[in-house]
């Protein structure tokens, strides 16, 4: 009977040693810190990027990977081939529906493509007057 209870101690002793030096490897590792804090650079761009290229009377309220929101739907960031991709969400004002958008970015986050869905006809003609703008409705 005390074997059992000697190897279940030294059972339970290991598995507590080895849970403890991966928390400690997690919590060390500054390349996950780092990560986040190149995407949120790049998000905060995009923002500044979508502000600039969708004409509006206000400010467009964002639903993106910082800010998501259920209502709007699912946001992305993900690097791709040639930068990032940065996918969300946006409204002109409350009443308005959300309107969603795709944005790719190259490494020094500077636009390369972006596509709303969006039947606003300033956005169209802005759209018109920019080759890197696209819209659907």
């Amino acid at each position: 009977m005390n074997h059992h209870r000697i190897i279940r101690m030294v059972v339970a002793f290991g598995i507590g040693i080895l849970l403890a030096l991966y928390s400690y490897q997690r919590i060390s590792d500054p390349e996950p810190a780092m990560q986040r804090a190149k995407e949120e650079a790049v998000v905060k761009s995009a923002r500044e990027i979508l502000r600039s290229n969708i004409p509006s009377e206000t400010e467009i309220e964002i639903a993106d990977p910082l800010a998501p929101n259920r209502v709007a739907g699912k946001v992305y960031i993900y690097p791709s081939d040639t930068g990032w991709d940065v996918s969300g969400h946006y409204r002109r004002n409350g009443s308005d529906r959300w309107h969603p958008f795709l944005m790719s970015l190259n490494a020094q986050v500077e636009l390369i493509s972006l596509s709303v869905g969006d039947d606003d006809e300033a956005t169209r003609i802005a759209a018109d007057n920019n080759p890197k703008l696209s819209v659907s409705p």
